[in-house]
C-alpha cells in the first residue's frame, strides 16, 4: 500500500492528491537517476517535494450565490454580496429597520480529501443567527460582534448545497448591548469562511478561536517564558499526539523547535500543553518597533504531520502604577490614543479591508499610539493592523449602560466575553479586556461584573481588567484591575481646564487610573471666531472652532498629570448614532476628528497631529472658514516645528508660541477681497521648509 504525506498516510486509492505526487516524484527521480546525481542531491529534492505535500488547511471566502430579502418585504429577494448590512444607508435615521432579514447562499462543495472536515465560519453577523444548511438546523448564535463556526461535513451533498441564515438586528433583553449612543446595524457584516481542515486537527470549534493559545507568562529582555495550549478535535488516542512547534525571529531565522509527546482531556478537546524559553527576545516595543515572532504549530498523528498552523506574534510585557502610570518593556510609555467605532457612511459596519487599512493610516498619520476599539469586538482584521501598527489595544464587550437581571443575559455577557478573548487570545497589541462602559439605572450589576471578572482572568492571566465609567460610588468601578473615566469637560459641564478637576479627583486613591472618553462635537461647515463656551450641545450648532479649542484645554491637563496610565480622544471618526439630532447632521455624533466618510481632517486633528507625530507639518486652522465679514482676525496654526512664520498676502505677522505646537498671530489685518494665508516652520531635523497656505475672502458688504 502507498501513503500519500499531504494526506497524513491515507491510502492512494483515498487521496486525491496522490496521483499527481507520485508522478511528479517519480519523474524526478527517473531524471536524476539517468544524469547520476549523487544521492543526497537527491534525497534533497525528495524531501522538498515531500514538505510540499504536507498537510494544508485551506480557508476560502463563501463567494457563492448570496440573495437577501427582509421580513417586511419577504418576496422581494435582492442579490447581494458579503460584507452586507440592511442598514447601510437608514442607519443615521431615527426609523433604521430593526427586524428580522433571510440570507441565502448556493454554493458547491469545497475540494477535500475523504476524511477531511469542512466547517463554516461567519466572523460576525448582527444580532442573532440561526443557520441552515440543506435543510438541516446547524445551530443559532446570539451576539452581533464575534465570530461563531459550524462543522458542515456529514450534511453536505455532493455538488450544489443551499445555505440559509436567519437573521434578526431587533432588540433583545437577553442579549448585549441593551443600550449605546451608536446604532446596531444588522446583517453578516464580516467575512464568511469554509474551512477545509483535516480530522485530526487544530479545533476551529472552541468559540471559533484558531484553537491555539500563546500565554506571554514572564517575558523580560533576558528571557521570554511562553506556554503554549493547544485544543485539537479528534477521535484518535491521546498519546498518538504530538504538538511540534517551530519558532522564527522577526527576520526569519529559526530560534528553536520543540516537540510534546501525548495530549490530555481537556473537556470537549484534547489538550496538548507546551512551555517554550526564547533568551534574548527582540521585542514588540511600540509604533516604532513593532517586531514580531513567526511560531509553527505541527500537529502529528504516530510521528506524521496531519495538521499545521501559524502565528504571527510580537512579545512584550507591561505594567500599569497608580503613580508612574503605563509602562511597556520596562519603561515608561504613557498611552495617547483615539476611540474608533467601525462603521463608514453608505456601508454602516459592512467594511471592507481596504476600510479598515484607511482607518489605520489616519490613527498612524495623527501618531497615536493606542486605540480603545469601543464598544464591542472589532474585526480580526483591524486587530491583525494593531499588531503590525504597534498599536496597543484596549478589547470591549458590549456590556453598556443597563442590562437585564435574567440568568439568560447573564450567561450571554459571560459568553461574549469568552469569545472576545479566544478568538483575539494571541493579538499581542491587546493589553486589557474591558468589562463595561458607563453602567447606571436602579439595577446594580456589580454581581455579574464580578462574574466577568473572574472569566477575564481565568481565560487569560497575563492581561489586566478595565473598565469605563462615567459616575463615581459604585461598587462595580472597584472591581477591575485598572480603571478608566469617561468625561467632557467643556462640552457637557464646566469649561475645557475643567479636566483638572475631573482627573485630580479620581488620583490619589490608590488605582490606576484614564481617561477613557473626552471630547466635543464639530461640522466642518458651521464657524465661530469669537466662540468662548460651549454651544448648546444637543442643538444645531457645533462650530468647528469649539472642539479644538476643548482639546487644547482637555489634553493641556492630561499631560501635566503623568500618573494617568492613557487618554483616549472620543472619537477619532464621527459615527451613526440614530437617536441624536444635532449638529448640522442628523443621526450622526459629530465628536469625531476625522468626518464620517473620512474625506476631511477636522482642526483638531492637526492639534494632535502637532502634539504626536514626528512627521514634520505645519497646518493652518479654521481655513474652512473661507468667507470673513471683520477686517481683523487671529490666525491659529498647529505645528510640531520649533517656530512658525507667518505671512498674509506677502506681509510677515507677528507670532507668538502658546506651547503644544499651538502658534498664533493676532489681529491680522484682511484686505477686501482674497487674502493668501502662508504658514511655515523649519523642523529641527531637518533643513526644509514645511508650508501650509490658505485663502480666505474678506466681504465688506
Amino acid at each position: 500500500m502507498t501513503f500519500c504525506p499531504r494526506q497524513g498516510g491515507q491510502s492512494a486509492p483515498e487521496c486525491q492528491f496522490f496521483t499527481p505526487c507520485y508522478k511528479l516524484c517519480d519523474r524526478i527521480f527517473r531524471y536524476f537517476c539517468s544524469m547520476k546525481i549523487r544521492r543526497n542531491f537527491l534525497a534533497l529534492c525528495l524531501a522538498t517535494m515531500a514538505s510540499l505535500a504536507m498537510p494544508a488547511r485551506t480557508t476560502q471566502p463563501l463567494q457563492g450565490q448570496w440573495s437577501f430579502a427582509r421580513a417586511d418585504s419577504p418576496q422581494q429577494w435582492q442579490p447581494i454580496t458579503i460584507p452586507h448590512s440592511w442598514n447601510a444607508h437608514d442607519g443615521t435615521s431615527p426609523h433604521y429597520y430593526r427586524g428580522a432579514a433571510t440570507y441565502r447562499c448556493r454554493f458547491d462543495t469545497p475540494r477535500a480529501g475523504a476524511h477531511d472536515r469542512t466547517f463554516i465560519r461567519f466572523e460576525a453577523v448582527s444580532q442573532d443567527a440561526t443557520v441552515w444548511l440543506n435543510g438541516h438546523k446547524l445551530g443559532r448564535h446570539q451576539g452581533a460582534f464575534t465570530a461563531f463556526c459550524f462543522e458542515l461535513t456529514h450534511l453536505l451533498k455532493p455538488r450544489a448545497n443551499e445555505l440559509r441564515v436567519e437573521v434578526t438586528n431587533a432588540p433583545d433583553p437577553m442579549i448585549m448591548p441593551l443600550d449605546g449612543d451608536f446604532t446596531i446595524f444588522g446583517g453578516i457584516y464580516r467575512p464568511v469562511s469554509l474551512l477545509v481542515l483535516p480530522a485530526t486537527c487544530f479545533t476551529p470549534l472552541d468559540y471559533a478561536s484558531s484553537g491555539i493559545y500563546i500565554s506571554q507568562t514572564d517575558v523580560n529582555h533576558s528571557q521570554a517564558h511562553l506556554d503554549v495550549k493547544a485544543r485539537i478535535d479528534t477521535h484518535v488516542a491521546a498519546d498518538d499526539l504530538q504538538l511540534r512547534t517551530t519558532v522564527h525571529d522577526p527576520q526569519g531565522r529559526q530560534v528553536l523547535t520543540h516537540t510534546q509527546q501525548g495530549a490530555r482531556p481537556g473537556g470537549k478537546f484534547l489538550e496538548l500543553d507546551q512551555q517554550l524559553t526564547i533568551d534574548h527576545p527582540r521585542l514588540w516595543d511600540g509604533i516604532d518597533h513593532a517586531e514580531r515572532y513567526r511560531f509553527v504549530f505541527e500537529l502529528l498523528q504516530d510521528g506524521r504531520v496531519v495538521d499545521t498552523l501559524s502565528q504571527t506574534m510580537g512579545l512584550r510585557y507591561f505594567s500599569v502604577d497608580p503613580e508612574r502610570g503605563f509602562s511597556l518593556n520596562g519603561r515608561s510609555y504613557p498611552l495617547h490614543g483615539v476611540n474608533r467605532h467601525q462603521d463608514r457612511q453608505g456601508m454602516g459596519w459592512a467594511i471592507t479591508e481596504r476600510e479598515h487599512d484607511e482607518d489605520m493610516a489616519l490613527i498612524q498619520e495623527i501618531g497615536a499610539n493606542s486605540i480603545r476599539l469601543a464598544h464591542y469586538p472589532h474585526s480580526s482584521y483591524f486587530y491583525n493592523l494593531c499588531d503590525r501598527a504597534g498599536m496597543l489595544v484596549w478589547a470591549e464587550i458590549p456590556y453598556i449602560g443597563k442590562g437585564t437581571r435574567a440568568a439568560a443575559f447573564d450567561a450571554n455577557a459571560m459568553q461574549q466575553l469568552t469569545e472576545l478573548i479566544r478568538q483575539n487570545y494571541n493579538h499581542e497589541s491587546i493589553f486589557c479586556w474591558s468589562l463595561f462602559n458607563e453602567l447606571g439605572g436602579p439595577d446594580r450589576p456589580d454581581e455579574l461584573v464580578a462574574m466577568l471578572n473572574e472569566l477575564a482572568h481565568r481565560e487569560d492571566p497575563t492581561r489586566l481588567t478595565v473598565a469605563a465609567a462615567n459616575n463615581d460610588g459604585r461598587p462595580e468601578n472597584d472591581m477591575t484591575d485598572i480603571m478608566a473615566y469617561n468625561t467632557y469637560p467643556g462640552w457637557y459641564w464646566s469649561d475645557p481646564n475643567g479636566m483638572k478637576w475631573a482627573i485630580e479627583w479620581k488620583l490619589g486613591k490608590g488605582r490606576a487610573i484614564a481617561i477613557s472618553e473626552y471630547g466635543a462635537g464639530a461640522s466642518i461647515r458651521q464657524h465661530d471666531q469669537h466662540i468662548t463656551q460651549a454651544p448648546k450641545t444637543d442643538g444645531p450648532w457645533h462650530p468647528e472652532q469649539w472642539q479644538a479649542t476643548v482639546h487644547e484645554g482637555n489634553y493641556a491637563q492630561i499631560v501635566a498629570h503623568p500618573a494617568l496610565w492613557a487618554s483616549f480622544v472620543w472619537n477619532m471618526f464621527d459615527f451613526a448614532s440614530a437617536s441624536r439630532h444635532e449638529g448640522d447632521t442628523m443621526g450622526i455624533n459629530d465628536k469625531g476628528l476625522v468626518t464620517y466618510d473620512r474625506k476631511v481632517r477636522k482642526d483638531a486633528f492637526y492639534f494632535y497631529k502637532a502634539n504626536w507625530s514626528k512627521q514634520p507639518m505645519v497646518y493652518i486652522t479654521s481655513r474652512r472658514h473661507t468667507t470673513r465679514t471683520e477686517p481683523l482676525t487671529d490666525i491659529k496654526v498647529y505645528s510640531n516645528c520649533p517656530s512658525v512664520t507667518i505671512v498674509v498676502n506677502g506681509v510677515p505677522v507677528e507670532v507668538e508660541s502658546r506651547g503644544m505646537g499651538i502658534f498664533v498671530a493676532r489681529g491680522a489685518h484682511l484686505q477686501p477681497g482674497d487674502n493668501t494665508i502662508v504658514a511655515s516652520g523649519v523642523p529641527a531635523c531637518q533643513a526644509d521648509t514645511i508650508t501650509d497656505q490658505c485663502v480666505w475672502t474678506f466681504k465688506t458688504d
